[in-house]
């Protein structure tokens, strides 16, 4: 059919949305829903299922969801099933509370436009738990539809300008993929900081000075994100670093964007999570009661792993009243969050209690996916040991490994000469010949000459094993093909 000259044309189309270049990984998942098809229709393949271990996603991945969660989702989504006697007393007694709280008693209706004021209260009592007393205020929650919702939100609040004058964002390399796209639609800098990767991705202020420096040259830096734990790093974040980097942001008045969304699944040895609010907190006045920090947390990380739910939170600190204004009349055009993802929320904020009936089951559940986690973080490792031209970075959390490759000249110049990048045509490789769908790391960033590739560790222990096997088997043979 002939558009031409029929309405809108691609010159006529938002520069920014023409601007938006699909993700080498997007190219990796194109493929690999092909050939989920190709294998259905009976295509002969070297193996007989595909194993995605591209994505955060750990139902897609075959994780089993938490029972009390969905149980209350179900009582909440037909309460006749509250007459049933068919779920613990405890679930009842949780989807009642709920549901008296959703406006007409339903979860049809719209919630207030920064969330279900009890369920603000619960985010508020988890983070004033988590740090140990740290006061915590629901009117400093806003509950959002997921994380990177949550991004969007603060980005239009701070990004204003042009020129010298356009508000810059300092972001870790190598980082969430989509951040850099949210700074760029509301019409910000992006201001790359490198993690260490030498010194197990460590967050060093040098180099945070570095980039601050040389920025200042073409924008006005305004924002520091931080991803902790690491994502697709892995590394978690000591109480010295965050004490450093704060120091930095309140000498250079830069406003705290701190993505924590991977709290709850810390393991490595020797590793725990601290939050930036709580160090803040604890390092006194002339901290605590200065530097500006917007914290985000999600329903789809952590044990939860409810992805498609799409809820979670920010908690702003130290926001100027006026400004807070501001970030209501934002979010009231929102009009509300998926009222399911807050259920979500108050589940994973204020899951049962030691005393109540649904709790035995809660905790192994919750505990085995942290095992499954753990587990598979030290099989990809040991996995990792016995290649040949891999290096990588010990995980202590998140749920990615970020293993380096160390490719050779000839595999360089066959992904140049087929015009991808060197990571990508190994992960199209692993891809066609071993059935295993991953993240290239040139879409996450990485040092100019670098390559990498990010691997999710959330699977079940199963699937890990015989992706490992086929990682095995795949990789000498490609290391050899091009030495």
């Amino acid at each position: 059919m002939d558009f031409k000259g029929k309405g809108l044309t691609l010159n006529e189309v938002n520069p920014y949305v023409r601007s938006i270049k699909v993700l080498d990984k997007e190219f990796i998942r194109m493929r690999a829903r092909e050939i989920r098809k190709e294998l259905l229709q009976g295509v002969k393949k070297p193996y007989k299922k595909l194993i995605d271990v591209s994505s955060g996603d750990a139902h897609m991945a075959g994780m089993k969801p938490i029972s009390f969660l969905r149980q209350v989702l179900a009582v909440c989504l037909y309460p006749e099933l509250l007459h049933s006697d068919r779920f613990p007393s405890d679930v009842e007694q949780r989807a009642q509370r709920l549901l008296k709280n959703c406006e007409g008693g339903s979860l049809g209706s719209y919630s207030p436009p920064c969330g279900i004021v009890s369920i603000r209260r619960s985010v508020s009592e988890f983070i004033s738990q988590r740090d140990g007393g740290v006061p915590s205020d629901p009117d400093n929650i806003f509950i959002t539809s997921g994380g990177q919702d949550a991004i969007r939100c603060i980005l239009k609040i701070l990004v204003h300008g042009e020129g010298h004058a356009q508000t810059g964002v300092l972001m870790p390399v190598p980082s969430y993929s989509y951040f850099k796209i949210a700074v760029l639609e509301v019409g910000g800098a992006i201001v790359p900081y490198h993690l260490s990767e030498e010194q197990g991705w460590d967050m060093q202020v040098n180099e945070l000075r570095r980039a601050l420096q040389t920025a200042r040259g073409h924008c006005s830096p305004r924002a520091l994100y931080i991803i902790n734990p690491g994502n697709p790093t892995g590394h978690v974040q000591s109480r010295e670093s965050i004490e450093e980097v704060i120091r930095f942001a309140a000498e250079e008045k830069l406003f705290l964007l701190v993505d924590e969304v991977y709290q709850q699944t810390v393991f490595g040895e020797g590793s725990a999570f601290v939050s930036y609010k709580k160090v803040l907190y604890e390092m006194g006045p002339s901290y605590s009661d200065m530097v500006e920090l917007a914290s985000l947390h999600s329903v789809s990380k952590g044990f939860t792993g409810e992805c498609g739910l799409r809820c979670g939170y920010v908690e702003f600190v130290n926001l100027d009243p006026e400004v807070k204004k501001c970030a209501i009349r934002l979010f009231e055009m929102y009009l509300s969050t998926s009222i399911t993802g807050q259920i979500a929320l108050d589940i994973m904020t204020n899951p049962p209690g030691h005393e109540d009936p649904s709790y035995p089951i809660f905790k192994a559940e919750s505990q085995a996916i942290l095992e499954t986690l753990a587990h598979n973080a030290r099989r990809v490792q040991e996995t990792l040991d016995s290649l040949p031209g891999v290096s990588y970075q010990p995980v202590q959390g998140s749920l990615y490994i970020f293993p380096r490759l160390h490719l050779p000249p000839r595999a360089v110049e066959q992904a140049r000469a087929e015009g991808m990048e060197p990571d990508r045509f190994y992960c199209s490789r692993l891809l066609e010949e071993a059935g295993v769908c991953s993240t290239p790391g040139c879409d996450v960033g990485q040092r100019e000459g670098t390559y990498h590739i990010r691997l999710c560790n959330l699977v079940p222990l199963d699937t890990m094993e015989d992706m490992l096997d086929r990682l095995n088997s795949f990789h000498p043979r490609f290391m050899q093909e091009f030495s």
